[in-house]
């Protein structure tokens, strides 16, 4: 039988615009234990999205990108009689934003030449508007979760 879910350790709010899921993915930018080179890194993009954008309200503009890149399905491995099987999952609301924040920050540490702010801003805004490497990453998923379709009967 499965374990219980366990509880979770959810971050406080953020200093700047008190979210949570803001937090959590300056948490995830963060190496080294370095939280506050973190944070300069991620309000630094959000400073030049509202730059980019005029008036708009950058956290929205983040909240919709991430719902963006989150993957609806993936594929897991299933090992039956001796033979690995690729089988396509819903994914859980967590692992669909912690998947989102992974690939955005890849996709962002991937782009060499220009400060870590900007790259993020850039891969935020490209999510934003449905293109860039993590809409590719989050595709890629999908098609690869349809193509094993034939094996959703052993999903357990």
């Amino acid at each position: 039988m499965r374990r219980p879910v366990k509880k979770r350790n959810i971050p406080g709010p953020d200093i700047m615009f008190g979210s949570e899921r803001l937090e959590k993915f300056i948490n995830n930018v963060m190496w080294d234990g370095k939280k506050e080179t973190a944070r300069k890194c991620v309000y630094g993009a959000l400073a030049i999205i509202k730059e980019k954008t005029g008036n708009e309200n950058p956290l929205e503009v983040f909240d919709a990108a991430i719902k963006n890149v989150g993957p609806a399905i993936e594929v897991r491995s299933r090992r039956v009689g001796g033979a690995n099987y690729q089988v396509p999952r819903e994914v859980r609301p967590e692992r669909k934003q912690a998947l989102a924040y992974r690939w955005i920050i890849d996709a962002a540490r991937n782009g060499k030449g220009k400060p870590m702010a900007e790259k993020l801003a850039s891969e935020i805004m490209a999510a934003f508007n449905n293109e860039g490497a993590a809409i590719k990453k989050r595709d890629d998923t999908k098609k690869m979760a349809d193509s094993n379709k034939a094996f959703a009967h052993l999903a357990w």
